[in-house]
């Protein structure tokens, strides 16, 4: 495939790009899976009572309707489309600038630490949003959503409120972010190196955008599986008022932090990164612009080694 000049690379442009494809790939993902993500923090906070995804939709489906699944629509929309458009627009940032300070250091410190950077200033977007989501998915008399949940949060609890769980949800984000990116990396290196053998830009883009589906999915399942513990307890914070980090965990159990709601969370997880990664790169090839990920070795094609450009440049 040979790319359109749009933009020179690690501009303003370039950087404000990402940042859009960020946005509106992380929101409209996460907007899909608004009636699976109430089902999961459902049971998170009351496992008593939403004991298993089939006694859960049922349950939800007897007492509130079809609108259950609604619930905090407007939080995963906008909450975690500021996440994506700082996740993804400042990770490119971020690698550009380790990249430069930390010459012939391992690829993967670079990845850890440009997503670790991104996903803490992400996360301070983030907390408001999810503290009203989660507050509206389980407590259906809370309110109905951002409108009316920003001013009682406010009013209730004050500033405190809305970050009480900024270390619970960076405790889950960081690790999965670092994990999600780097496998990331990793994967389109491992398949454009050993699968297809051949350079990026031979690849047509139906091709480029499946290896970045293929790449995707094993980053966003792998994620998930690792940051499933702090997930549980960012779900259990935001739905009581009180209780110390200590308190909570004492409470769900140490083996229920990896265990509880992980089956639906890898079924949320995968796909949705798939999907983010998949529109996120569609916008950026529509832009003129090549896919995500670093290729950083050569690749045998025809019997031959042939030079693989950073599939970043543009």
């Amino acid at each position: 495939m040979k790319e359109g000049k749009f933009c020179e690379e690690f501009t303003p442009k370039y950087y404000g790009i990402c940042t859009v494809g960020g946005m509106l790939s992380a929101g409209a993902t996460h907007l899909a899976i608004t009636p699976l993500d109430v089902l999961k923090v459902n049971m998170q906070v009351n496992p008593l009572k939403y004991s298993s995804i089939s006694t859960s939709i049922t349950t939800l489906l007897r007492e509130d309707g079809l609108s259950a699944f609604r619930r905090g629509w407007s939080g995963k929309f906008f909450g975690y489309g500021v996440q994506g458009a700082c996740r993804f627009g400042l990770y490119e940032y971020f690698k550009r600038i380790y990249s430069n300070n930390l010459k012939n250091q391992n690829k993967s410190l670079i990845f850890f630490l440009s997503s670790a950077s991104a996903e803490v200033i992400a996360n301070v977007a983030l907390c408001p949003f999810e503290a009203i989501k989660v507050r509206v998915q389980a407590q259906p008399r809370f309110a109905k959503g951002l409108i009316d949940g920003f001013p009682k949060l406010y009013a209730s609890e004050g500033l405190r409120g809305f970050y009480k769980g900024l270390i619970p949800l960076w405790g889950r984000n960081l690790p999965f972010s670092m994990i999600m990116f780097s496998t990331f990396e990793h994967s389109v290196d491992f398949i454009y190196r050993n699968a297809i053998q051949r350079k990026k830009d031979d690849c047509s883009v139906t091709q480029q955008l499946g290896v970045t589906c293929l790449a995707g999915y094993v980053a966003g399942s792998i994620g998930s599986i690792i940051s499933n513990p702090a997930d549980n307890i960012v779900a259990s914070f935001n739905n009581r008022k009180a209780g110390s980090l200590k308190m909570v965990v004492k409470k769900i159990g140490f083996r229920n932090l990896f265990t509880r709601s992980l089956p639906i969370r890898i079924m949320l997880v995968g796909p949705v990164v798939t999907l983010q990664w998949l529109f996120y790169d569609t916008i950026k090839v529509l832009s003129g612009l090549p896919t995500s990920g670093h290729v950083q070795a050569d690749v045998e094609a025809t019997g031959s080694k042939i030079e693989i450009t950073p599939v970043t440049s543009c």
